[in-house]
């Protein structure tokens, strides 16, 4: 495509961008930043800070430009295009002024007195429009079970990191609910289509039904008092909130209203039987398709208001019922066109997840089909796994649709320290570089958030970043360095060893999620094999701990040595599980004892006592946020099964199992232990009998403690215990010198 046509491609979309920018005046979005810096830093520091929004300041509509100037015996003047420009200058200052940082796990906020002047004038204009946020799934792994507070704080981090443009999908299920019982469905057939709320990411993308569910009034009511809330708050700083929209899928139960409507059954989705899944899709060419679309969106814009933004996904990891080029057209179109109908100034934001999971179906034509089926300019894609996948690359940058170059990262909110900073840093300008590209943002859309803050951290600075950080190490100490508020070498050395292992994925291993044998079923075919130096991991352990007497204040440094030494473990359990592999093949009972037995009943246990003390490491924490969500107790207890379900099993059976793993107080000791020690007794008796181990039996009896789990009603504390440091000391004295020794 010529550069000119590009452009022209790009035109509404920028003009869109011009005006998301105006949805406050400008008054009002400079209060909402005067009252962010008021909330972050109080009242009495906050008042050093002069905020104005100046729409004037973008050299054109959209181009958000912040300036900073004063300090020292004045006050810091903040300037901004948008409120969002001026939260991310103000936070500028705070990050590279006053060496503070804002971060899920607690922030450094030690203000230089007086604070630093600024000494000229500093102007700074992304070259992206959109600085994107969110996937869809990151509402059901990670802020399912939220209270207004908590959304406050996330999107005063979103602000603070330049955010722009974000998914606002709570509260829809009761639109869609009003719309249903509006089209003649009962209230037991709207209640029996919604699944349960930690599952719900996956019934709005049409790949289950019912599980979980039902969702209650109560549930419904306070979703659309928290949307309100957030939507309220995301244009107050000119965000762009994305709104839902319908994708095609429906309840089955619409076929007994509309006989004759023409309707699909596709396949089954992560091995859920048809009960809860095989979704039913309306066909692109029912009269009643525009018909669903247009009411949901003008409820939702009656109740919500709009910004033009719509968010669908009809064909999300679900094979379309047809590969012609027609049908699949078709289907894009008649989306796009009950968005359009209702809101002529629509454009589509879809998530290009399609095309990266199941390339075998979409060849170059099916996807051209998808790209030319609405006005270019109209859809705006998410390249969504771009720092390891990108598709922009191998569909001419979308085909003129303009694009947003994504890092996903992390999949089902695991734990586990990983990232790809290379490949992260230097991806958006190739993406920028490329021959007519259309791209025109960046986007931060992880599956679950609340870990590896160095990455998170990264891809927000690209939003205003034209270039690559010219020198990754350099930047990693200036994070640590800010992230405790003091240097010290043995915390640089420490970050060093992680940024050239953990965090210096490449490759097939590059998919952010945690495949350690410690949060996996046991069996002998377990792969432990890792793409870097576990010698590196454990180094950097013992360097932290060694920082720890002059750093025990500083909240996110007790995080961060919590969560290496829950690394250290895990790579210690591999070890101890190859050692016991090992010793049961060779026949080695007393090997196999000696192994087996310090990984479940020394290694788990010391593990767990260690998160324990940590309230962001709690089992009880999270499972008493669901439970807060409910209005009775039977109510508590659906939304706590649904969490452990989650975490665990994911589906009745365990269809898909342990995807969402996690390593926190309460779950290593009553789910991972009690199968780690089964597996090892197990074993045991194999070689005692003198019989094969049998991993068929095996998984019947584990399946059993899973499901134990999942139903127990046994109450977690959501208060840490015992000292962090001590404990950790405790387990590096036991275990760190014999281990690294057995790894280099």
């Amino acid at each position: 495509m010529e550069a000119a046509a590009v452009a022209a491609a790009l035109g509404f979309l920028l003009l869109l961008a011009g005006a998301g920018g105006a949805a406050g005046d400008e008054a009002r979005e400079a209060a909402a930043v005067r009252a962010l810096a008021t909330r972050l830093l109080g009242p009495g520091p906050a008042a050093s800070f002069a905020v104005s929004v100046e729409r004037a300041l973008a050299a054109e509509p959209g181009s958000d430009t912040y300036r900073l100037g004063g300090g020292g015996a004045a006050r810091v003047r903040v300037r901004g295009s948008s409120g969002v420009a001026a939260a991310a200058g103000l936070y500028r200052y705070l990050r590279d002024f006053c060496g503070c940082q804002v971060a899920w796990s607690g922030s450094q906020l030690r203000l230089p007195q007086p604070l630093p002047a600024v000494p000229e004038e500093l102007t700074e204009t992304t070259p992206n429009r959109y600085r994107y946020y969110q996937n869809v799934c990151t509402h059901s792994y990670s802020f399912v079970w939220w209270d207004w507070a908590r959304w406050e704080r996330e999107i005063d981090w979103m602000a603070l990191n330049g955010i722009n443009l974000a998914l606002a999908w709570s509260g829809q299920e009761a639109i869609w609910q009003r719309v249903y019982l509006a089209l003649g469905l009962t209230q037991s057939e709207v209640d029996e289509y919604f699944t349960g709320p930690a599952f719900l990411a996956w019934e709005r993308m049409g790949n289950l039904h019912t599980w979980g569910g039902p969702l209650s009034r109560f549930w419904h009511l306070k979703q659309v008092y928290l949307q309100h809330r957030i939507l309220d708050r995301m244009r107050s700083f000119g965000m762009i909130p994305v709104l839902p929209a319908f994708a095609g899928h429906v309840p089955k139960a619409l076929t007994r209203v509309f006989p004759r409507a023409s309707v699909t059954q596709l396949g089954s989705w992560g091995h859920f039987n048809c009960s809860y899944s095989c979704p039913f899709l309306l066909a692109p060419e029912d009269p009643i398709f525009p018909l669903i679309g247009s009411l949901f969106l003008r409820e939702l814009s009656k109740e919500f208001g709009t910004d033009h933004i719509y968010g669908a996904d009809t064909f999300n990891e679900m094979q379309p019922p047809s590969s012609e080029p027609s049908y699949l057209a078709a289907a894009t179109a008649a989306v796009y066109e009950a968005m359009s109908a209702v809101d002529p100034d629509a454009v589509w934001l879809l998530q290009g997840w399609l095309f990266q999971n199941q390339p075998q179906f979409w060849g170059p034509a099916q996807i051209k089909a998808v790209l030319g089926a609405v006005p270019r300019g109209r859809l705006l894609i998410l390249d969504l796994f771009a720092e390891n996948q990108p598709i922009y690359s191998r569909t001419g940058s979308f085909q003129g649709q303009p694009f947003i170059w994504c890092m996903l990262h992390n999949f089902g909110g695991n734990h586990g320290l990983f990232g790809a900073l290379e490949a992260v840093n230097r991806g958006p300008e190739a993406a920028r570089r490329f021959p007519n590209s259309t791209m025109v943002g960046v986007g931060i859309t992880p599956e679950g958030i609340d870990q590896n803050e160095v990455v998170y951290a990264l891809m927000a600075e690209l939003g205003w970043r034209k270039d690559p950080v010219p020198d990754l190490a350099a930047w990693v100490t200036g994070f640590a360095g800010r992230r405790y508020g003091v240097s010290q070498p043995d915390v640089e050395a420490a970050w060093g060893l992680l940024l050239r292992s953990v965090y210096n994925c490449s490759g097939e291993a590059c998919r952010g999620h945690n495949h350690s044998p410690l949060v996996k079923r046991p069996s002998l075919q377990m792969n432990t094999s890792v793409w870097y130096k576990r010698s590196d991991v454990f180094e950097a352990w013992r360097l932290l701990l060694k920082a720890a007497p002059n750093l025990t204040a500083s909240p996110a440094f007790r995080y961060d040595l919590l969560d290496v030494t829950r690394q250290a473990v895990q790579e210690l359990v591999s070890l101890h599980y190859e050692e016991a592999r090992t010793a049961y093949l060779n026949k080695d009972l007393v090997s196999l004892l000696r192994a087996g037995g310090i990984l479940a009943y020394e290694l788990l246990p010391s593990l767990d006592g260690a998160l324990a003390s940590d309230s962001r490491f709690l089992l009880g924490s999270w499972l008493e946020q669901a439970r807060a969500m409910a209005a009775s107790e039977a109510e508590a207890h659906s939304y706590e099964q649904n969490s452990r379900y989650q975490l665990t099993l994911w589906g009745p059976e365990g269809n898909i199992l342990d995807y969402a793993n996690k390593q926190l107080a309460g779950l290593v000791a009553d789910y991972y232990g009690p199968r780690w020690r089964l597996f090892m007794e197990a074993l045991v008796d194999s070689l005692n009998q003198g019989i094969p181990f049998q991993q068929r039996k095996f998984d019947k009896n584990v399946f059993l403690v899973e499901q134990a789990f999942v139903l127990s009603k046994k109450r977690y504390p959501s208060q840490p215990e015992g000292n962090t440091i001590d404990l950790v000391k405790r387990i590096f004295l036991k275990y760190y010198p014999r281990r690294v020794a057995g790894s280099l």
